[in-house]
């Protein structure tokens, strides 16, 4: 790994770490900026080994250094996979704005995905941060990029919520916006091939948990965590994919 791969998985890991404080601290209406980092189960302000990013889960033998009690995988696999998606969104778009919109797409869907699995929600406060940094970064890649992208928010917006109306609430508010968040991130192209691929996927996995009799028709599958699976995928590789199946209909 060279230098500059290094501190771009450096950089990631580190957004992990303020990912994990956002994850816990949101869904309880908590400020995300202070009080400083603390442990859950005593309250102790974290010391700056505690908080050095995956390391300390280690070096702490996953267990706070005051009170014992047992730090939770979160912690390490969170910072670990967002470093990794950094490290892959700058492979594919390099030092672009197209990256750094990349990474902080990615965030917003990796705080979705944990938060929605954890309390069946994905709070305003993430899709509206989504929202804020989201447009003035897609405005400097272009224009056109921009104007394209509201009309993709607008546009799965617009199926997400008759989707809510015809199914009389078979999907949350979270997922409307979620959905439509990606379409400004994706653009009219990518973001169907996301939504695609959510459906696919959450589909395959509901028959899945059905058939194995894990869940029952009555209980909720968050369907964040396939929207973003489908964002993730839609961003890296949307292009190849719309390319492949124009070339796979002759429409090439």
């Amino acid at each position: 790994m060279t230098a500059l791969n290094l501190l771009v998985f450096i950089l990631g890991i580190c957004v992990g770490s303020f990912l994990n404080v956002c994850i816990f601290r949101i869904p309880t209406g908590k400020s995300v900026m202070s009080p400083s980092s603390y442990c859950y189960s005593c309250g102790h302000k974290l010391g700056l080994l505690d908080l050095v990013p995956v390391l300390n889960y280690f070096y702490l033998r996953r267990k706070c250094r005051w009170c014992g009690a047992a730090i939770t995988w979160q912690y390490p696999l969170i910072e670990f996979i967002t470093g990794l998606l950094f490290l892959l969104i700058w492979h594919r778009y390099g030092c672009s704005w197209k990256t750094l919109t990349g990474w902080v797409f990615i965030s917003i869907l990796i705080m979705a995905t944990v938060i929605d699995l954890k309390h069946l929600i994905i709070p305003n406060k993430v899709t509206r941060t989504g929202l804020i940094l989201g447009l003035p970064l897609i405005a400097l890649q272009s224009w056109a990029s921009l104007k394209m992208g509201i009309v993709a928010l607008l546009a799965a917006g617009f199926l997400f919520r008759m989707i809510v109306v015809v199914t009389r609430g078979g999907m949350g508010g979270g997922d409307v916006k979620l959905a439509a968040l990606m379409g400004l991130y994706l653009g009219p192209v990518n973001v169907s091939i996301a939504l695609f691929l959510a459906f696919l996927t959450g589909g395959i996995v509901a028959i899945v948990l059905l058939a194995a009799k894990l869940k029952s028709r009555k209980d909720v599958i968050p369907f964040g965590p396939f929207l973003a699976l489908g964002g993730l995928i839609a961003f890296l590789w949307g292009s190849n994919i719309w390319h492949w199946y124009l070339g796979l209909s002759g429409l090439n």
